[in-house]
């Protein structure tokens, strides 16, 4: 019988489950944290070059002064360059990545017509600190030549968090959800706090390359984790709602940007932010899909007294219940013996695997494509966001907020109407949305960002329930790895998005065609894939393969050794 009977027998979310769930799901929140800390760590304020002379007046325009930093939250380098005098009586026009020093002038005013010496800055800038008052930007001088720098911060985050989805989505399938939770948690408090206390721009760099690592392992993992210890009727909202956590992450962000302007210390508050998970995560019990998985039947046995004793349930499971009927006496003895189930006989399982036939390959192509449109599609809309103008802490904010209604409406939609139902039909309205943006008139801006937010909301929709339909699509072996793979195509997408925006040079509209229309694509594709409401998860690639193949399910219900099967597929 399917090990979903488990959750018919000791609940689908009790108190047991409950605890677990929030417990991990607290520790979502810091992959939200990190994957966004980058958005005030690299800040660029406002700046200009400086002269080492003691500088006695400033003029820009019709102001006058005596200090650079009563100019600066001003100062616009397209308006016009800043004038000053020094105390030896010399004349110097600043900008922001050079200086021209006044060669004889007659008088000190702001227009100059004579001859100038221009010479470019590597040193010596003076920062705005009105908003930021100290990032890695003006502690390294990451400006004009050095920009680049700053720039490479984001995507040298991206390309760790793309390794690290593949290898430890892989890890996890081998080594246990449990184990690589903890060293993911663990690494990313101390490497959190590592990246604040090196005050050198190579290790910040390096540091923080392994920072996205982890966390986008945990992130990879934990998604697996509560999908395996939930029961089908709850199993929507508890895969969605972690998102609702890493959304929490990227709303702890702007609150701690907005209240800690100096960067280091701005960095340790939001690595220890979630540290109190490391006091209770080394209890967390490995999931039973694994434990069966793996022939750890005596282990499994141990969790189901554990779950019944905690959730208060008198049961009669036994572990060789849950088992086929042909393996059920091969494997009844290993219950008596010390040890796990034999390691010789398990096949070693590879991304390969995930193509392992005509039908898979077809399967996981559309679901990689939805992974890769998703995050494509939302990074695109939100580049495009921030444009809106006002305070960019509440912006921050409200773009973590604004996804908290796209999860709850899409938890809605996967459950009455199902997976595939909800996710065609937002990348289709996603796509509607991009073409509409196309033909409006450039005058009617309220149209044009109503059409962009109806965009963004319908691929948070997609986006959000893609990971709770790639890990019912495959089976439990290799289901760390398919998330693992996904996630790996959704960073790609991230990392492909600005260069997308760029596009905009070209033809202002670009971006929004070629989202418009992948979007299209996969959406039609999307129709072609199984629905997974109401199926209990599958275990082998065989069963996996029989998803959505009418044939093999009325073959399966009249046999008589999957009764259980069929009582799981008509309990909703």
């Amino acid at each position: 019988m399917s090990v979903e009977r488990i959750f018919d027998e000791l609940g689908h979310f009790k108190r047991f489950q409950a605890c677990l769930y929030f417990g991990a799901v607290f520790q979502s929140i810091a992959c939200g944290i990190h994957y966004l800390a980058s958005v005030f760590l690299v800040e660029t304020p406002n700046f200009v070059c400086s002269i080492p002379n003691n500088i006695t007046d400033v003029l820009y325009g019709n102001l006058t002064g005596s200090s650079l930093e009563d100019f600066l939250p001003v100062f616009q380098p397209h308006d016009g360059p800043l004038v000053v005098k020094t105390l030896a009586g010399e004349q110097w026009e600043l900008s922001r990545c050079h200086c021209a020093l006044r060669i004889n002038p007659k008088g000190f005013s702001y227009e100059f017509d004579g001859n100038k010496s221009v010479t470019a800055c590597t040193e010596n800038f003076v920062y705005d600190h009105t908003e930021i008052y100290q990032s890695i930007v003006t502690d390294w001088d990451l400006v004009c030549d050095k920009q680049w720098l700053a720039k490479l911060c984001q995507p040298t985050f991206m390309l760790g968090v793309l390794i690290g989805a593949v290898v430890f989505g892989d890890l996890a399938d081998r080594a246990g959800r449990v184990r690589i939770m903890m060293f993911t948690s663990l690494s990313q408090f101390v490497l959190g706090v590592s990246v604040a206390l090196f005050g050198n721009y190579y290790v910040f760099v390096v540091l923080r390359f392994f920072l996205a690592m982890v966390s986008s392992g945990y992130l990879v993992v934990v998604f697996v984790y509560v999908t395996e210890f939930t029961g089908i009727k709850v199993r929507t909202w508890t895969s969605m709602h972690v998102h609702a956590a890493f959304a929490v992450g990227i709303m702890v962000v702007a609150l701690t940007g907005y209240l800690v302007r100096v960067w280091w210390i701005y960095q340790i508050i939001l690595s220890v932010c979630t540290s109190p998970f490391l006091l209770f995560c080394w209890k967390f019990p490995e999931t039973p899909f694994y434990l069966m998985a793996k022939g750890r039947y005596k282990d499994t046995q141990a969790l189901l007294d554990t779950m019944a004793r905690v959730n208060g349930l008198q049961y009669n499971l036994k572990v060789e219940e849950l088992l086929e009927p042909e393996k059920s006496q091969t494997h009844r003895a290993l219950l008596e013996e010390p040890g796990e189930g034999p390691s010789h006989s398990e096949k070693k399982l590879s991304i390969l695997d995930l193509f392992g036939s005509w039908r898979m390959a077809g399967r996981t192509c559309t679901v990689l494509a939805i992974w890769f449109v998703g995050s494509l599609g939302y990074y695109v809309f939100s580049l495009g966001s921030v444009s809106l103008g006002g305070n960019k802490y509440i912006n921050l904010f409200l773009v973590g907020l604004v996804e908290l209604p796209s999860y709850l409406i899409g938890c809605f939609a996967m459950d009455r109407i199902g997976r595939k139902k909800t996710c065609a039909p937002a990348l289709l309205l996603a796509a509607v949305a991009c073409m509409l943006i196309i033909v409006v008139p450039n005058d009617i801006e309220a149209l044009a960002i109503a059409l962009s937010m109806t965009g963004k909301f319908a691929v948070a929709i997609a986006f959000g329930l893609i990971y709770l339909y790639t890990c019912e699509l495959y089976p439990t072996i290799i289901r760390s790895l398919a998330v693992g793979t996904g996630s790996m195509m959704c960073r790609v997408g991230s990392v492909v998005a600005p260069f997308c925006v760029y596009l905009a040079d070209v033809w202002i509209y670009l971006p929004q065609l070629i989202v418009g229309i992948l979007a299209f694509i996969i959406g039609v594709l999307t129709l072609l894939l199984p629905e997974t409401l109401g199926q209990p998860l599958t275990n082998t690639l065989e069963e996996a393969e029989a998803l959505g193949n009418t044939s093999s399910k009325k073959k399966s219900a009249k046999g008589s050794g999957d009764a259980g099967n069929e009582f799981e597929l008509n309990q909703d």
